[in-house]
């Protein structure tokens, strides 16, 4: 099958669907992620060498999971609300146009990053329930420390469990990669922390580790 992920920042690929992409990688799937924007500039302004460096820990971390095909599109890091939707729309089309995804795995609306927010917006948009398109399946992915932050919003939904067992060291591997974007436990988006979550999803789906998602659109043609 082929896949696509799209994730708004480089290491959301990884704390979304990382044991998941590795377990389609495993299964002989052809994956494809699309990184809209750029990260690090909303900590300050980050230099081009930072930048390389960023990209080179996505590459590395993308090779670990088995990614067959990386791809950045370097949108504003947490302001891609002041780039046209359309725009972001036709970026993913693009890429759409060449991988022909059958499923589509990206962010939930509802996170409390704008950028995760706009790319789950784009994403539906450019996969509208259109005749003979590829997609069968459109799922939203967990990210800590941006899913379960927004008080506002209603609490994320997992209708789709993904077992994570085999796959769970090959995901903390990939994100060690992003050595600036991990934090000391007990933050979220500390390698333990990662762990006992997929863990603790598991124990909604009797698994022994799991990546949660919530069900966006499945056709059954």
């Amino acid at each position: 099958m082929n896949i696509l992920v799209v994730a708004a920042h480089p290491d959301d690929e990884v704390l979304g669907a990382g044991a998941t992409i590795a377990r389609h990688a495993k299964a002989g799937d052809k994956v494809t992620t699309l990184i809209l924007a750029t990260g690090l500039d909303s900590r300050g302004q980050a230099d081009s060498g930072a930048h390389r460096k960023l990209r080179a820990q996505a590459d590395k971390a993308a090779a670990i999971v088995g990614t067959h095909e990386l791809r950045f599109a370097s949108f504003p890091d947490n302001r891609m609300d002041s780039v046209a939707l359309l725009d972001v729309v036709k970026t993913i089309e693009d890429i759409a146009e060449r991988s022909n995804p059958e499923i589509v795995y990206t962010h939930c609306a509802r996170d409390l990053n704008v950028d995760h927010e706009i790319a789950a917006r784009a994403v539906v948009t450019a996969f509208r329930p259109q005749p003979g398109a590829s997609a069968k399946r459109i799922l939203s992915f967990d990210v800590p420390s941006a899913t379960d932050w927004n008080p506002a919003a209603a609490p994320f939904a997992p209708t789709t469990f993904i077992d994570a067992s085999e796959t769970l060291d090959t995901k903390l591997k990939a994100m060690a990669c992003y050595e600036e974007e991990l934090r000391p436990f007990p933050h979220a988006r500390s390698l333990e922390a990662i762990r006992a979550r997929a863990v603790a999803w598991g124990t909604h789906a009797g698994l022994a580790a799991a990546e949660p998602f919530e069900l966006l659109r499945e056709i059954v043609r």
